[in-house]
């Protein structure tokens, strides 16, 4: 896989801050082949700040090489999202309701109602978030916590994280294998995605405290007012 390392640490992709995970993702492939990638997605999944968008376009690549078949590819990297996805389920489901809303209670600026409207939303909408979910950078991984605490058939967690992993890696593999050795301008076009749900992430998280700050201080003030 000589051909692979030297992709990885290609002048035009180690400009990336991501190049050291190309390398570790290559290492791996070249360990164990296939079954590296799907390793390698399966740790993505616990650590959301290793990214598909490298992984699985150079686990696109190494199957065009020839070094294993882009069916074998499909496979690996989809169990592993399952699997990554089925251990955070796990830990949710350990977390539960209760000790949930206990360390909540203990959240400057959240209130329990806050949680009894995302509980709310994700019994209604939990189906949808859990396979679309697998399609957004970040939230991939995070999407599988909420479903174990509210504890979603795990049928049908499985059923809906493989359909929505499946879309997800087939993209980015197809992509790798059809680019070759420029895999790396699929992780370029990712990163621009990944930029754009983080800082609407954050306008969300600014916008939520600016809010619940002001109704700290409506309600601070009612309270004096009906003091005095």
């Amino acid at each position: 896989m000589s051909i692979l390392i030297s992709a990885a640490t290609d002048p035009s992709s180690s400009d990336s801050a991501l190049g050291g995970v190309a390398e570790w993702a290559v290492s791996i492939m070249e360990a164990i082949g296939a079954p590296g990638a799907g390793l390698a997605i399966a740790l993505e999944n616990l650590f959301p700040p290793l990214p598909s968008e490298v992984i699985l376009p150079l686990a696109g690549f190494a199957a065009s090489q020839g070094n294993f078949s882009i069916v074998e590819a499909l496979i690996w990297t989809t169990l592993g999202s399952v699997l990554g996805a089925w251990a955070l389920y796990g830990l949710g489901a350990w977390l539960g309701r209760d000790r949930m809303r206990a360390i909540v209670e203990k959240v400057p600026l959240v209130d329990i109602e806050d949680v009894d409207k995302v509980e709310a939303w994700f019994l209604k909408h939990g189906y949808k978030a859990v396979f679309f979910g697998r399609m957004i950078p970040i939230f991939r991984s995070l999407i599988s916590i909420p479903a174990g605490i509210e504890k979603m058939p795990m049928l049908k967690f499985l059923g809906l994280t493989t359909a929505g992993s499946l879309i997800w890696n087939s993209i980015f593999v197809f992509s790798g294998f059809f680019l070759g050795e420029s895999w790396h301008i699929v992780e370029e076009y990712a990163g621009i995605f990944q930029k754009i749900v983080i800082a609407a992430v954050l306008i969300g998280g600014i916008w939520y405290i600016t809010s619940k700050i002001r109704s700290y201080r409506r309600k601070k003030a009612q309270r004096t007012a009906e003091d005095s």
